[in-house]
């Protein structure tokens, strides 16, 4: 099964995950090899492969993505201290999963957005 189509069958409830979050156009879960002591997935339900395929008609959920990281930070205790999102574009941007996902991490320092 490719990641994608993993990502969609959480949503649809066919695929046990964690959910933190769930309403009509946005589902937010645990990620199963967490980097940080908090790590959220923050998934639009529409499968859109990639920030490149993000349509104007798409902008709406877009900016869901951010009010229930928002939210997420809040609840999870981590928006005081500070916390990273992450959305990972195609390969050289480091995408794995071919469904559009935003990542919350937090928790502890993250320490610098990239190594040398």
């Amino acid at each position: 099964m490719s990641a994608d189509l993993l990502f969609s069958k959480i949503v649809a409830g066919e695929i046990p995950a964690d959910i933190v979050f769930q309403n009509k156009t946005v589902t937010a879960f645990r990620d199963i090899n967490p980097q940080a002591p908090v790590h959220i997935l923050i998934i639009p339900n529409k499968l859109i492969p990639t920030i490149n395929h993000i349509e104007q008609s798409d902008e709406a959920v877009m900016g869901e993505l951010f009010s229930v990281a928002r939210q997420l930070a809040e609840q999870e205790g981590i928006s005081e201290d500070g916390f990273r999102l992450i959305v990972n574009c195609n390969k050289h941007g480091g995408q794995e999963v071919y469904h559009l996902h935003m990542h919350l991490l937090g928790g502890r320092p993250l320490g610098p957005m990239l190594t040398r």
